[in-house]
């Protein structure tokens, strides 16, 4: 799973990167930058402690920085649209607006209103898509003016492009265009911006911390309130001093947490665990996948040979408190080839090759 910080200039979003990477407060980039972040497992952490086979390994996700949203100039405006490859190859963005007041930090347009910097950010997104649309319409018009082999598929295909077209025109949403399947499908080549699930990340004074946010995102998947600038300082503690922090403040959990399950939310991910003989693991999978699929995630010889799944839902396994207790309560199920796996799931796949 990829996923894409986004937001206008000075929206504190590049301190929430650092704070979600763990990178220091002392490192600054220009242009996009690239980290990859472990997914927090406390269920993998229990089955580290049961099993100390070698070395606990995390699912992760990557996480890309963009340059800060702006109209001011068209330098600005540029740098950000030099991104929308990056931003097309993920699965959710993070937009980041700002809610606090700084006279140290200058405000964007002159004004702090994170509903407003919202709206024109998602308005700058249906743009991006609208070009892509109007452009594969006009290739599509030119194309239609010879014969060809494709010459049903490409009106077909125009005619698609067209209800798009007046979707994005009319503010509404591309799905509201698509009517089946194989339109859906069509699609998928084209990533559009606005089709990616959205959580919504109001930047808050910290005396706002611990609050509701101040509003709902309609747009958005989620809406999450928080300072960055604080959550920024937690990083720089000491992993047992992290806690106390969090407790003054008020805060349930960091923001590094909170981020990782609303974009897995968002996305449909889920994670099922393996224990081996050097290492326990846990694995990102959608939700939805079958047997065969997620034992392909191990190694393609597992899926390509699979005989079975020996599975067993983590609260049983840790109920039981071994894997052998587990085994004699009758919770270790054999599983075939359709089974759908579940978040949690801890799988000893069998096979042949």
């Amino acid at each position: 799973m990829k996923i894409a910080f986004v937001g206008p200039l000075m929206s504190g979003k590049s301190t929430l990167f650092r704070a979600v990477t763990n990178l220091p407060a002392s490192h600054h980039h220009v242009g996009e930058q690239l980290a990859v972040v472990k997914v927090p497992d406390p269920r993998l952490d229990w089955l580290f402690t049961m099993h100390p086979v070698g070395r606990k390994v995390e699912a992760t996700i990557e996480v890309v920085d963009v340059p800060g949203f702006s109209h001011e100039t068209a330098a600005q405006q540029a740098e950000f649209r030099k991104s929308l490859p990056s931003l097309r190859q993920c699965d959710a963005l993070v937009a980041v607006v700002r809610a606090f007041d700084s006279s140290s930090v200058p405000t964007y347009r002159n004004r702090v209103d994170a509903r407003a910097d919202l709206e024109e950010l998602a308005a700058e997104l249906a743009f991006c898509d609208l070009e892509q649309v109007v452009n594969r319409a006009e290739r599509l018009e030119k194309s239609l003016k010879k014969p060809t082999r494709t010459h049903e598929q490409e009106k077909r295909e125009l005619e698609l492009m067209q209800r798009l077209q007046a979707a994005l025109e009319n503010e509404r949403p591309i799905a509201s265009a698509i009517h089946s399947d194989a339109e859906r499908k069509l699609l998928g080549g084209f990533a559009f911006l606005t089709q990616l699930p959205m959580i919504a990340v109001i930047n808050v004074n910290d005396s706002q911390a611990a609050a509701p946010p101040p509003f709902t995102c309609d747009r958005a998947h989620t809406t999450i309130s928080l300072c960055a600038d604080t959550e920024e300082q937690i990083t720089q503690l000491a992993p047992q001093d992290r806690q106390a922090f969090l407790d003054d403040l008020g805060v349930t959990e960091p923001a590094h947490d909170r981020l990782i399950k609303a974009c897995y939310d968002a996305v449909g991910m889920i994670s099922f665990l393996t224990i081996g003989d050097d290492e326990v693991r846990a694995w990102a999978i959608r939700r939805g996948t079958d047997a065969v699929e997620a034992a392909g995630k191990v190694h393609t010889d597992i899926a390509r040979g699979f005989i079975r799944a020996e599975t067993v839902a983590f609260a049983d396994l840790k109920a039981a408190g071994s894997m052998k207790a587990a085994r004699a309560a009758g919770k270790i199920r054999l599983e075939g080839k359709t089974y759908i796996v579940h978040d949690g799931d801890v799988i000893d796949f069998r096979f042949n090759v």
